[in-house]
């Protein structure tokens, strides 16, 4: 599976997906509201925020992915 970030507007967005080889199986979005849109669906904390993402995470076996493991050193870093 390859990833690839693809930007421009909706059309050239829409037109460069389409012009994929292969299946496109997932993506991901980023819409940029207008200013005074409702931001009512934003997550109420960086925790919610993060949990809501949690189906797009990496994770490999038996890593300790804690905030404090990700930003302390290890013995010999």
């Amino acid at each position: 599976m390859t990833a690839r970030v693809i930007t421009g507007s909706k059309e050239e967005i829409a037109r460069q997906v389409a012009s994929l080889q292969g299946e496109v199986r997932e993506a991901i979005v980023f819409i940029e509201e207008p200013s005074g849109a409702s931001t009512t669906d934003v997550p109420a904390t960086v925790e919610e925020l993060f949990k809501e993402m949690e189906p797009y995470m990496a994770h490999v076996g038996d890593v300790d992915y804690s905030r404090d493991a990700i930003y302390s050193r290890k013995p010999g870093e």
